[in-house]
């Protein structure tokens, strides 16, 4: 059962695509989710992403990661200090961390 399946059974009614059990760091920045937009990421759109989901996930699992599959407008990847990041793709420079459990 996946982890978004298991949280929306908890109640979440909006969870990311991927919540990522260990985080990673992209360009330099921690990512502990992925949302996956099959679309263009134009202002109007990109604002009812904002307010209807990225800040409850950035809320409820901490900074994350938002991939326009076909692109979006540069000037709205305007929130990396605030832990919402957008990537036109898949990153190539991932760094990833060893979970060791104790």
């Amino acid at each position: 059962m996946s982890v978004a399946f298991q949280l929306r059974a908890k109640g979440y009614d909006k969870t990311p695509d991927i919540i990522l059990e260990v985080p990673i760091a992209v360009e330099g920045r921690i990512v502990h989710w992925i949302e996956s937009k099959a679309s263009f990421g134009d202002d109007h759109s990109h604002q009812n992403y904002l307010n209807e989901q990225f800040w409850s996930y950035w809320n409820r699992f901490g900074p994350g990661l938002v991939i326009y599959w076909h692109g979006f407008i540069e000037e709205l990847d305007c929130h990396r200090d605030r832990g919402i990041m957008l990537k036109d793709s898949f990153p190539s420079d991932i760094v990833t961390f060893n979970y060791r459990t104790g």
